[in-house]
């Protein structure tokens, strides 16, 4: 068991990245008509974190018929209030878990089974991306495809099905736009609305409780080398949690060298498996975050996905973390101890070891909404895969460090 400058969530999901190939649209945002309010349209049951009973009702200001423009610059009609929804990639999954419109789900990644529930509809995975037949034997009345998905979009709209890609997600704000968007096209804009003000909440506690603690300088590895860079929803999860990304001065999800890791000395590492066993792996071993055994486990779904739960629970997570990682610091200061007990307490309630966060993956892996491009990784001289990429999925597969996919 580790010492407990690891601030531990116990957690007990598992899976990592396998991506399709990210759009060249996919900047590109959304546009919403509509042509008038379906009459007699009724307000929306559904709320933030709703398990449901049955579908939500559309409410008044989200009528049917609607034109959607989506990021690759597709007019999307919806005629009429969808009601079977099929999802190829996890985010989309979550979000309409949250707005309690699930029942409306019929088709799932294989990595959306950690949702209540999730298990019980068709999986529609491939080895890579999603499987046209599987999606078209679920006969959707709308497909929604998350950015990693853009190779998906043309074959499955050559099949006659109605498809909904977006854009990626790479802050905050573009996480409360897909969460809309998603209210919009399925008839539930009361319900998204009430989700996005609890995630801003959540992102204003967070800001609060860190406020007068200092910040660490901490990195998210990848595995390989990858970490997560500036322009990711990540890094803006990381920022809002109180820590500084030391990796920030690059962008999406670069290769960084041993040297510069080294050099970037992270005081604080994220991991998604209890264990952290990439602290004891060079180059992270010799940083301060792997002298000092520092690390806070995070929640391999919630971190990974951008979608408003994953907010929720990771800047209150890492927020959390970070004021323990403080108040330790001051006792190991005082002379009280020397900053480290058993491993067993988070500060908490949560405890270091007794997970079963992942396996044996170093981080996880994302739903590929974060990036859209593929950018170079400064003075390392690698190139950045930009999550959805099959080659990135394969790259990192080849260190056999990531094992799974959420």
């Amino acid at each position: 068991m580790r010492n407990s400058s690891a601030i531990a969530m116990a957690l007990l999901v598992t899976t990592a990245l396998i991506g399709g190939v990210a759009g060249t649209a996919a900047g590109a945002q959304p546009t919403i008509s509509t042509d008038g309010p379906t009459a007699g349209a009724q307000p929306a049951v559904g709320a933030a974190g709703a398990t449901g009973t049955g579908p939500a009702q559309t409410d008044g200001a989200c009528g049917f018929p609607v034109n959607v423009t989506d990021a690759t610059g597709e007019t999307i009609t919806l005629d009429e209030r969808p009601e079977r929804i099929t999802t190829i990639n996890p985010s989309a999954a979550q979000t309409l878990w949250e707005l309690g419109e699930q029942d409306r789900v019929v088709g799932v990644s294989q990595f959306a089974f950690y949702l209540d529930g999730a298990e019980e509809r068709a999986n529609v995975s491939a080895e890579f991306g999603a499987s046209v037949e599987r999606v078209v034997d679920t006969e959707p009345d709308l497909v929604l495809a998350p950015n990693s998905s853009a190779a998906d979009v043309g074959p499955l709209r050559e099949q006659g099905l109605t498809v909904y890609h977006f854009p990626a997600a790479t802050s905050i704000d573009d996480i409360a736009e897909k969460t809309e968007t998603i209210g919009r096209l399925v008839g539930a804009c009361d319900a998204a609305n009430a989700t996005n003000e609890e995630m801003y909440d959540a992102v204003d506690a967070a800001e609060e409780r860190t406020a007068d603690v200092d910040r660490p300088a901490a990195l998210y590895p990848l595995g390989g080398g990858y970490v997560a860079a500036s322009n990711t929803f990540i890094d803006a999860i990381m920022n809002a949690g109180g820590i500084d990304n030391v990796a920030a001065d690059y962008e999406a999800y670069p290769q960084l060298s041993d040297e510069v890791i080294l050099e970037s000395n992270p005081e604080l590492i994220l991991v998604t498996d209890s264990e952290a066993p990439i602290l004891e792996q060079e180059p992270y071993a010799s940083t301060t975050a792997g002298a000092e055994d520092s690390y806070v486990v995070m929640n391999v779904n919630y971190l990974n996905q951008p979608a408003p739960r994953s907010v929720i629970e990771s800047t209150t997570t890492l927020s959390n973390a970070v004021v323990e990682l403080q108040s330790e610091g001051s006792e190991s200061t005082d002379g009280a101890d020397d900053g480290s007990t058993d491993g067993d307490s988070s500060g908490d309630g949560s405890s270091s070891g007794d997970s079963d966060t992942s396996d044996g993956s170093s981080a996880g892996g994302t739903d590929g909404n974060e990036t859209d491009e593929d950018s170079t990784a400064g003075d390392t001289g690698a190139e950045s895969p930009g999550f959805g990429v099959v080659a990135a999925a394969l790259a990192l597969l080849a260190t056999g460090l990531l094992a799974r996919r959420d």
